[in-house]
Formats: structure tokens, sequence, C-alpha cells
């Protein structure tokens, strides 16, 4: 059989730039699965950089919370990578749920399955740089998994100079949008740190309009940084003085949290880098023990 035919069509589930994902049938073993296919436009672009990127890295993130790599199947005018299925996204269940909200008792192993799913990439000297709620997927036993390595990359010690050009803008940190471009495991940090709040009120943390806009939003949170708090901000290349602001209390923004778990959360939510917790100290964190 083709290795094209392999898989029967069902639905369309997604689109974007890169092309279209399908649920689909293993026509062999009825399996329902995930297809993710690059349209190859002309013979000079070849495969897209990202599919490539995505493709090598995928095999090496063998991990229950982190979404599953089955096949590649290359023919002159498409390229098609077959994941596991999963039922939904995250960011259509908290859609689903912002009538009644998300139990905190869920919000809690939703967090603890991303900073799995994160800790493993980091040990393995990945970056996903694009985490947010669409590329959080859900199955039906509550599984929750990383999706969507397509901007992911190695890391090297001593850092090197990485594109600012990632994250989508609602969970971008403030480092990357102040041109910080030596950034390493603390970008996907923030980005779970907006998601964490988001399951807890099921709306977005901070929704900016424009990076400025986006930046404004941030220090009015946590508060405006200055030299003292964050040596070398005034050295990154977008830098402008943004003074003025107090941090807001954490517990009025998101009041389902416990003390526990707002302090997890601001620890994700530190405008120097340097200063926020790590995925493996996260998941040592009291919250995740507490009741």
């Amino acid at each position: 059989m083709n290795p094209m035919n392999k898989y029967e069509k069902l639905e369309k589930i997604g689109e974007g730039t890169y092309g279209t994902v399908f649920k689909a049938k293993n026509r062999q073993t009825q399996e329902i699965v995930a297809l993710k296919r690059y349209r190859l436009d002309t013979e000079d672009e070849g495969i897209p950089s990202s599919a490539l990127r995505e493709i090598c890295l995928m095999k090496e993130l063998k991990h229950q919370n982190i979404v599953r790599l089955q096949d590649v199947l290359h023919s002159d005018r498409r390229l098609t990578l077959v994941f596991e299925y999963v039922d939904q996204d995250l960011f259509h269940y908290l859609e689903s749920h912002k009538n009644t909200g998300v139990n905190p008792t869920k919000v809690k192993k939703f967090m603890y399955q991303l900073l799995k799913g994160l800790a493993f990439c980091h040990a393995q000297n990945i970056l996903h740089r694009d985490l947010k709620p669409q590329n959080l997927l859900l199955n039906a036993n509550g599984e929750l998994k990383l999706a969507d390595f397509g901007l992911a990359r190695v890391f090297n010690v001593p850092l090197q100079s990485y594109s600012n050009e990632v994250v989508t803008l609602w969970y971008r940190p403030p480092d990357v949008l102040l041109g910080n471009k030596r950034y390493t495991t603390s970008i996907d940090i923030w980005s779970a740190g907006c998601i964490f709040a988001e399951m807890a009120t099921c709306e977005p943390l901070l929704p900016g309009i424009d990076e400025e806009d986006q930046l404004l939003k941030i220090f009015q949170l946590v508060g405006s940084p200055t030299e003292d708090s964050w040596p070398g901000i005034t050295r990154l290349p977008r830098y402008s003085n943004i003074s003025g602001f107090p941090p807001k209390p954490i517990a009025n923004v998101v009041p389902s949290l416990n003390t526990t778990g707002l302090d997890l959360l601001l620890k994700h939510l530190k405008s120097n880098p340097s200063h926020r917790i790590s995925a493996e100290e996260a998941l040592l964190h009291e919250y995740f023990t507490s009741s």
C-alpha cells in the first residue's frame, strides 16, 4: 500500500500557515491519529525548517506528557507527520468552562503535568518557545500533553543568541519583548505561569493588543523593574522606561488559587528571568502536596 494511503481522513481539526491538521484512521489497525500535513509549494523551498526541527526534536521527546510522533510520510508534494490523536486542546476546554470554572483539583493536576512535560524537555536541552493553551492537548483520561514543537529548539551553554520572534504575544516574557536574545528555559516558565493563571480563571492573564501594550500589562501586574531588581534591563535593545507601577496583589487577580498556588504563580512570573523558578523546582513546590 502507498504509505500516503495508509490513513483515511475523517475531518479537518485545524489549519495554519504550515498546512492542515486532520483527524484520521489507520486503515490497517483502525487506530485514530492526527495528521499534520505541510504543503510543499515549490521545489526551491523544500521541506520547511519548522517541520524538520519538529521531526528531529519529537524523535527525542518520548514522555507521557508530550504528544507522540508515530510516523513521517513524505512525497514530492506533501510532508505528513502522524501523531497520536488527543481529544481536545486546553483552549477549548477552558472556553467550555467559562461559566462554571475549572475545579481547583483539576487545575493542580493539569499544572503538574504541564511542568512534568516541560521539565523533561528542559532536561533534554529543548526549549518549546510557544507554550499556550492551544498547544496543550487533553485526552479523555485527563492527561495533558505538550504539542506543536514547530518553534522549539535545542539550547546550549554558554547561551547563544536566539530569535526573539517567538512565543504568542500573550504568553511572551518581558525579557523577550525587550529584545533579549540570550534566553534559556525561563522563556517557557513565564508562559507556563500565564497558562496557570488562565486555567484558574478561564480568562487570559495578559491579553495585550501589541508588544507595547503587552509590556504595559505585564509591569502593571508584577510591578516596574529597575536596574536593582533586574541588572542589565536598561541595556536591552527595546528597553523603554515604564516606571511607577507597584505590583498588584495577585490574590485579587487570580482569586481562585489558594496561598500556595499564588506563591507558585508568582515564582513563574518574575520579570527578571534569572529569578524565575525552574520546572524541576516547581514540581517540588508545596502547592502540589498541600490539600
